[in-house]
């Protein structure tokens, strides 16, 4: 059986630090990419961003106060958002733990285009470079800019970027071009759950967020894993990878930015960076182009302009990504099931308990998961109550976009019920193994009993004989006399106690107490009867191996 564990602390603060721990499997070290998230600082309602409230607040007003601010690009996000100190931002880790390693960032484009031609309606604009992909270096990053900078043309109902490799230059561009709240981020970098709207302009536009870990399946042969070589003793990380069999399961990230208005819609997603292959800007690219040949979502985007839907159709993919990863579950949760019932291995209770832990954190995420929904449901478009819409084409969206976040609620609820299922078949695994082991405990002591029953009467005539008393020790006590006395009270116990039991290996439940009492009689006219029949069958298999 194969799964993953943390690598053992040793002491409390250990345990507490689990970010970037790494994880054995297989013989392949793997970086952990899930770190604990901070709730309290996953959307801008809290007046606090990542401060130190122990700190001395009045210096650090003083600082905010005397600091120069760079108004361009590079200053981001001082420069669209004074109260994020120079100190907060480096506290939330948004350029060091964010941004690539690499010296580029790629961008994959995406324009839904208000057109009645459904075949033009998903195209991929022209920004320079092949496949409509730009790739973001030092060398180029002025001329990005520009190009974020120019004016869209006519009929854009949303445009697309899905970044992989973000760099602190387009992280800074990005957030200045379009005035993104820090919070998406530094929600992002640190796989906080988190959802949110900010600047929301009645008639005009709205800022919306979504952050949403979810489990995927990652199809690994190579990295499977005895549950042998970790130690018992090792503390359970749900947040870790976890591996089912030839397969792995591991949490992924939806970053999810749109910026609604009246004139222009945009959606930014960011893909973070992992060893376990999370999911990549190029493959969310390329799935979304797939919606475009969905008769059911082009139906969608011709009964309503509102470019939410395109939002909506990429929390989707977290729904098939759930529903696949507990496929995985299903049969691994069998096979753990056939393993309880076929050995007698308490280990086993550790692989069920593990996995138990993971189900509970899954809940989480998949109430964050119907939140989410919930949010989108809840947060209408204000660009939708512009004199550009029309009365009846507002309330047309509205219920469409109510009937579509219903059918996703639905689905999301379907999965909650499949992992209620799989976590009560989990508990039942596990009272079974324990069952079983006071089961086997039950008979070993059983036989122990039984080892007692033989030495008890030799016991207790040895204590008779040994007695001071002149009727029983007066010398005339020989050792026959003992044998004989021990061996008549032996047999006499036996008797009594396999009378007394209502079913054991010579007479089964249903037998009343005088068949019970009559045992030793009924007992071996059951072993002749048996052996009886036992001839006849063995007699005709021999005829048939002649034949």
């Amino acid at each position: 059986m194969a799964f993953t564990g943390s690598n053992k602390r040793t002491t409390s603060n250990r345990v507490k630090d689990k970010v970037n721990v790494l994880q054995d499997i297989g013989g392949a070290v793997l970086l952990r990419a899930v770190p604990d998230p901070i709730y309290r600082h996953a959307a801008p309602s809290g007046p606090w961003p990542w401060m130190n409230l122990e700190r001395d607040i009045n210096s650090a007003t003083n600082n905010s106060m005397t600091r120069t601010v760079v108004e361009s690009w590079q200053g981001y996000p001082q420069n669209q958002f004074r109260n994020w100190t120079p100190d907060q931002v480096q506290r939330s880790k948004m350029f060091k733990k964010m941004c690539s390693m690499n010296q580029s960032c790629t961008i994959y484009w995406m324009d839904v285009r208000d057109t009645e031609d459904v075949d033009q309606r998903f195209t991929t604009p022209d920004m320079g470079e092949s496949d409509g992909t730009t790739v973001v270096s030092a060398q180029n990053q002025d001329k990005f800019w520009d190009k974020l900078q120019e004016e869209r043309p006519g009929k854009i109902r949303v445009r697309s970027l899905f970044v992989d490799d973000l760099t602190p230059p387009v992280l800074r561009m990005l957030g200045t071009r379009y005035n993104i709240e820090p919070f998406f981020f530094t929600s992002s970098i640190n796989w906080i759950p988190s959802r949110y709207q900010e600047a929301p302009r009645h008639g005009e536009g709205d800022h919306i967020t979504i952050t949403l870990p979810f489990l995927r399946t990652l199809v690994a042969p190579h990295l499977s894993y005895s549950s042998d070589s970790i130690p018992t003793d090792t503390p359970i990380d749900i947040q870790a990878p976890f591996s089912a069999g030839d397969d792995m399961l591991f949490i992924d990230l939806l970053a999810i930015h749109m910026i609604r208005g009246v004139k222009e819609n945009t959606i930014i997603s960011y893909h973070p960076e992992s060893t376990l292959r999370p999911t990549s800007a190029k493959h969310l690219h390329s799935l979304m182009q797939l919606v475009g040949e969905s008769v059911y979502w082009q139906k969608i985007f011709s009964k309503s302009k509102d470019p939410t839907f395109l939002f909506l159709a990429i929390l989707w993919y977290a729904l098939y990504a759930w529903d696949e990863s507990f496929d995985l579950l299903y049969r691994y949760v069998s096979h753990l099931e056939l393993q309880v019932l076929h050995m007698d291995n308490i280990s086993l209770t550790h692989d069920l308990h593990d996995l138990q832990a993971r189900l509970l954190h899954y809940q989480s995420l998949l109430h964050c998961f119907e939140v989410s929904v919930t949010f989108i449901e809840t947060t209408p478009n204000p660009a939708m109550e512009s004199d550009k819409v029309t009365d009846k084409q507002r309330m047309d969206s509205t219920a469409l976009m109510k009937k579509e976040c219903r059918n996703l609620l639905s689905e999301i609820d379907r999965l909650e019920r499949r992992r209620t299922m799989l976590s009560s078949r989990l508990k039942n695994a596990m009272d079974l193994a324990f069952a079983i082991v006071n089961t086997e405990d039950s008979r070993r002591m059983q036989r122990f009993s039984y080892l007692t029953m033989v030495f008890l009467p030799a016991s207790f005539i040895a204590s008779i004989f040994g007695m001071n008393v002149r009727e029983i020790n007066s010398g005339t006590q020989t050792l026959a006399r003992y044998v004989e006395t021990t061996i008549v009270l032996t047999f006499l116990t036996i008797y009594i106690v396999i009378m007394l039991q209502r079913q054991n290996w010579v007479h089964k439940r249903q037998a009343t107490l005088l068949q019970r009492a009559a045992w030793p009689i009924l007992f071996p006219w059951k072993i002749i009867h048996h052996q009886q029949d036992i001839k006849p069958e063995a007699s005709r298999d021999v005829e048939k191996g002649l034949k």
